[in-house]
C-alpha cells in the first residue's frame, strides 16, 4: 500500500529509493558508532574528541531525519529499524571496551571514508532521476566530508 504517490516513474524511483534507504541505514548507523565510541573514549584527547563525536552523531541524526522524510515525501516508507542498519550498513562496528582517542579517531576517520564512498556513488546514481534527492546527498555529504577532514587532523602523524 502507499498512500503518497511519487511524481517519479517508477525505474526513477526505485533508484532514488535506494539511494534514500542506503543512506538513511548509513547515517543511522554512523550515529550509533559515533555514540559507541562516545561513551567508551578514554586517553589525553578524551574531552576534544568526545566533544567533536558528538557533532558527528548530531550532523548524522539530522541528516537521517531529511533522508527519511524526503524518502516518505516520494512514496517510499524509509526502514531504520536496527535488524535492518545491522544488515546493510557499509560501517565497520565498533569495537567492545574502552577506546583509546587514537584509535577512536581512526575508527571515525574509517567510518566516514566509508559512508563518503556510498554517498558520493548515491550521488551520481540520483543525478538524472531525482536532483532534489541528489541535492540532499550532496549537502549531507559536503557536511561529512568535513567531520572527515577534521578528525584526519585529530591522527596528525598517528597520534
Amino acid at each position: 500500500m502507499s498512500v503518497v504517490k511519487s511524481p517519479l516513474s517508477e525505474e526513477n524511483l526505485k533508484v532514488v529509493s535506494d539511494a534514500l534507504q542506503g543512506a538513511l541505514v548509513d547515517l543511522v548507523d554512523l550515529a550509533l558508532v559515533g555514540k559507541q565510541v562516545h561513551w567508551t573514549i578514554v586517553g589525553p584527547r578524551f574531552r576534544s574528541v568526545h566533544l567533536q563525536l558528538d557533532d558527528v552523531v548530531t550532523t548524522a541524526r539530522q541528516h537521517a531525519d531529511t533522508v527519511a522524510e524526503r524518502a516518505s515525501a516520494l512514496g517510499v516508507p524509509p526502514d531504520g529499524r536496527a535488524a535492518t542498519v545491522a544488515a546493510t550498513s557499509g560501517i565497520d562496528t565498533a569495537k567492545s571496551g574502552w577506546t583509546e582517542d587514537k584509535d577512536a579517531v581512526r575508527a571515525l576517520v574509517a567510518g566516514l571514508r566509508a559512508v563518503i564512498t556510498r554517498m558520493r556513488d548515491r550521488i551520481e546514481a540520483t543525478a538524472d532521476p531525482d536532483p532534489v534527492t541528489q541535492d540532499i546527498l550532496i549537502g549531507l555529504t559536503r557536511d561529512l566530508e568535513k567531520h572527515h577532514w577534521m578528525f584526519q587532523a585529530e591522527n596528525v602523524n598517528g597520534r
